[in-house]
Order: structure tokens, then sequence, then C-alpha cells
């Protein structure tokens, strides 16, 4: 890993295992949407912070989950890969399908945030992964190019976002 201009960072599942019972969530978000007596067309967690916009939730989704990830984030797990970070002497960012703040909190519970130059969650820029966006933002903040860039994550999706903004991918198992 030691030939790239930088790394970028998963967080969840990557760096920390946020401290989040997803299917708390998930029905607290279902919540939302009967309150507001829509019916949402899926009730997958992701699907419906992605259509909330469209029925006008957006706000009350989005505070909805960053209240779980910001209540779980002082109580999470740091994981094998956070060492690794703090031995990097190439910029090292974060970018998140969390809420900025969860993962800041994570960071400074772990004594990470100092050893991350750049933090990019779900609400930091206007799309979220697996668009490009977020992590090319945090490649341009660490003034680094994507094809010079390393993205540490733990999913399919955070793949596709590497293969999308043209960064190197690595599995958190790799």
């Amino acid at each position: 890993m030691t030939d790239y201009d930088a790394i970028v960072y998963d967080l969840d599942g990557t760096l920390v295992d946020l401290d989040v019972d997803w299917d708390a969530v998930a029905a607290d978000v279902l919540g939302v949407y009967d309150a507001a007596d829509v019916d949402p067309q899926s009730r997958d967690l992701w699907d419906m912070l992605e259509d909330a916009s469209e029925v006008g939730l957006a706000r009350e989704v989005e505070s909805t989950i960053a209240a779980h990830e910001r209540e779980g984030a002082p109580t999470s797990p740091r994981l094998a890969h956070a060492e690794e970070l703090l031995e990097r002497t190439v910029p090292v960012g974060v970018c998140s399908l969390n809420c900025e703040a969860a993962c800041r909190i994570a960071l400074e519970e772990h004594d990470l945030r100092t050893a991350v130059d750049v933090v990019v969650g779900r609400d930091t820029v206007a799309t979220r992964k697996p668009d490009p966006e977020p992590l090319l933002w945090a490649v341009e903040e660490l003034d680094a190019s994507p094809g010079e860039t390393l993205f540490v994550g733990d999913s399919p999706r955070d793949e596709l976002t590497a293969d999308r903004a043209g960064t190197a991918f690595e599995y958190v198992g790799d």
C-alpha cells in the first residue's frame, strides 16, 4: 500500500464497527414514513433514505439515522485497520455512508482524528456512495489524484464507488 499518494478508508466495518442496531434504525425510519402516511417503496433502510427526498421526508429520515449513528459512535469497537491508519506516511481520509458527525465522534473516541486529514460523510456533499462524488471530494481535499489513491472498504458499494471514482480498491480482508 505504500505505492499510493493517498489512502481513503471507509469507516463502519473498516476502521470501527459502529455500535448501531440497524434493524432498529430501519424501524424508526419506517416510523417516519408511517407518521407522514407514506408507504415506502422498500423497507430497506438505505432504499428508504434514497427515496426520502422524493416524498418530502429527507430531513426527518436523515435526522433519524444520524441520531442512531452519533449515539453508537462512542461505543464502537476499533478494528484492525485503525492501527494501520496510524502508521500511514501519506495523506489519509475517511469516506463513509455514515453521517460526518458520527465519523468524527468515532475517530475522536479511538484517538484517530489527528491521523485523518479529511472526513467525508453522507451529508458532507450532495451525493452518497456509490456515487463517486464523496470519494473524489476526499481525494481532492487530500491534494491527490484518483489514479494514485487507494480506497479501503468492506462492501461491494465501496468497491463500486472506487471503480466509479477511478481509484484503486482493497477490501479490508485482503
